[in-house]
């Protein structure tokens, strides 16, 4: 319902209610004053029959006569003895036997007070009455007329009145309707102004309101709104490039309240802060009862407490990494918290080193095994046919383990050299993980592991399908390979934003020890080279996981959980 009708309903009920109280009590006022008439002229009878009674003395025929002067002709009157006898009635004839009358209504009211009435039928002549009796000391004295339609017409209120009051409030709804329209008229343009606004409709020209105060308000209204909307603009461009420049930022970056809630945070902090605690935090504000932040925890209540701008840096080794922290305490009561992992670059350095011996390594055993094998049987001819094709078999299985490396350092080259050369088209995530788990059940089956999935049933985003596949692919096989049998695998992503995706793949295997956890990712890096060259890795598996996270924007890192176990964290962008 509009405003316009709104109004118009509500002032005419209270509009329309006034009336009707004052036209109720009105009709009921004029309806008592013509009964209190009738009732006057009857009382007047009564007295004067009274005191006629009174000076001649009780005689029918006298009583009779006296009646008739009365100007009323179809006046009854009656009158009747204190126990209830009746004395006289004009309307009957004389010796006519009456009931007692004691019990008439208006008997039984005028012994309770001074008077009594009664609209009723008689008995005695067989037509309706409107009866008034009065107790006097010795008799009864009623007078009655005949309840006719000229009678009941005459008690009636003059409709005069009401008809007056019916053109009034006819009157009043018009006026009424031509308010309520001119005052709506500019709320209801300042809300077709609103529409507009919530569906990025603003007209270029002004909307014209009337000219007097609720449109002078509802002008600056628009102007102000309009204004708040350029600030808001400019306030959107800043915090975007604010925003990007977090994203990009090789820094974790947070900004907190007062409070110690989370304003802002990039993907960088969110994986440092996770790879620092023992479990996955949906939220940063949880990093604040980590012990390792005790320091930092204590550092920002003494600023706040004393209002004071100040820096605190803080050196902390966890899961094989070493990260820089810096907290700062700005003059409004935020703070802002910095995470740089600071091992990354020796890491870098060392990988470049040792990456052309574990090639050079890699490459040499199976091509080495294969010149054996293949020298054995040129140089023994006689050699029997069946130690021949084991020669051959194991010839051809070191063959495939080649390919396989090539193959791996193939695609690690390829994501090194250019990220063009994967195209990009829109993936669904869990879709991926459920090909990955397929693909692998007879493995997950022999093994008896039992494989947790905690991902949403439509996670999209923008990415490579066959990279996206190798990351799960990769950290399974590994799973599968050397955290033992029954485990336990849980795939969890534990936390989204608009921008990303933070996942975690963990179990309860064997795990590793701390000091391989900031080199599982090198290429080659083994952490027992005798037991995973026994089932076949080529070393390169999570070295290909972590590359396809960076092309998609993320980052991994892996460290142990403190129940047993392995945990990789990692976040993915959806765009």
């Amino acid at each position: 319902m509009t405003l316009n009708r709104r109004l118009f309903l509500y002032f005419f009920s209270i509009f329309f209610l006034m009336l009707a109280i004052i036209s109720f009590f009105q009709y009921k006022r004029e309806k008592d004053i013509r009964t209190e008439q009738l009732d006057q002229q009857l009382t007047i009878y009564n007295f004067t029959i009274h005191k006629y009674i009174e000076e001649k003395e009780l005689n029918w025929e006298n009583l009779e006569d006296y009646v008739r002067l009365f100007p009323d002709t179809s006046l009854r009157v009656t009158v009747i003895d204190t126990l209830g006898v009746v004395l006289f009635d004009s309307s009957v004839k004389k010796g006519t036997q009456l009931g007692n009358h004691l019990h008439r209504p208006e008997i039984k009211m005028a012994l309770t007070s001074i008077n009594g009435k009664a609209i009723r039928h008689s008995f005695s002549t067989g037509i309706n009455y409107y009866y008034l009796a009065h107790r006097f000391p010795d008799v009864f004295v009623r007078s009655a007329l005949p309840y006719n339609v000229s009678l009941a017409n005459m008690l009636k209120a003059n409709t005069f009145f009401l008809y007056f009051m019916g053109f009034v409030l006819l009157f009043a709804v018009l006026a009424l309707f031509f308010i309520a329209r001119n005052f709506s008229k500019s709320i209801d343009r300042l809300r077709i102004f609103t529409k507009k606004a919530e569906k990025g409709e603003i007209p270029d020209t002004d909307i014209v309101f009337p000219k007097d105060e609720l449109g002078e308000i509802s002008k600056n209204i628009v102007h102000l709104y309009k204004l708040l909307l350029l600030t808001k603009d400019e306030v959107n461009k800043e915090r975007e490039k604010l925003i990007t420049h977090l994203q990009i930022s090789q820094e974790g970056l947070a900004f907190f309240s007062s409070e110690k809630k989370e304003i802002l945070s990039n993907s960088h902090f969110i994986q440092y802060t996770n790879i620092l605690s023992d479990q996955q935090y949906e939220s940063s504000n949880q990093i604040f009862s980590l012990p390792e932040l005790a320091e930092i925890n204590q550092f920002i209540d003494h600023s706040l407490l004393y209002n004071q701008m100040n820096r605190k840096r803080l050196i902390i080794e966890k899961s094989g990494h070493i990260f820089a922290l810096q907290c700062v305490v700005f003059q409004d009561s935020t703070f802002e918290i910095s995470i740089v992992d600071i091992s990354i670059q020796e890491r870098e350095n060392e990988l470049k080193r040792q990456l052309t011996q574990n090639i050079s390594h890699e490459l040499k055993t199976p091509v080495s095994s294969i010149l054996g094998y293949m020298e054995s049987i040129l140089n023994n001819p006689d050699l029997d046919e069946k130690r021949q094709r084991f020669f051959i078999e194991r010839s051809f299985h070191q063959a495939q383990r080649l390919s396989s490396l090539l193959q791996d350092i193939t695609m690690l080259n390829k994501m090194d050299e250019a990220k063009r050369l994967f195209e990009k088209e829109s993936c669904n995530l869990s879709e991926v993980i459920s090909n990955v788990l397929n693909d692998l059940e007879l493995q997950i089956e022999q093994k008896e592991c039992n494989v947790i999935l905690k991902v949403e049933p439509n996670m999209q985003l923008q990415g490579n399908r066959s990279l996206i596949y190798s990351i799960f692919r990769n950290l399974l096989d590994n799973s599968i390979a050397y955290g033992g049998e029954k485990l336990t695998i849980e795939i969890n992503c534990f936390r989204e934003d608009d921008h990303f995706y933070y996942m975690s793949f963990s179990d309860n295997g064997i795990g590793v020890a701390e000091e391989h956890l900031n080199r599982l990712f090198e290429r080659f890096y083994r952490v027992d080279k005798g037991r995973s060259r026994k089932v076949g890795g080529t070393g390169l598996g999570l070295a290909i996981v972590k590359n396809a996270v960076l092309n998609h924007g993320g980052n991994i890192s892996a460290k142990n959980i403190p129940s047993g176990g392995l945990s990789f964290i990692f976040s993915l962008r959806k765009d």
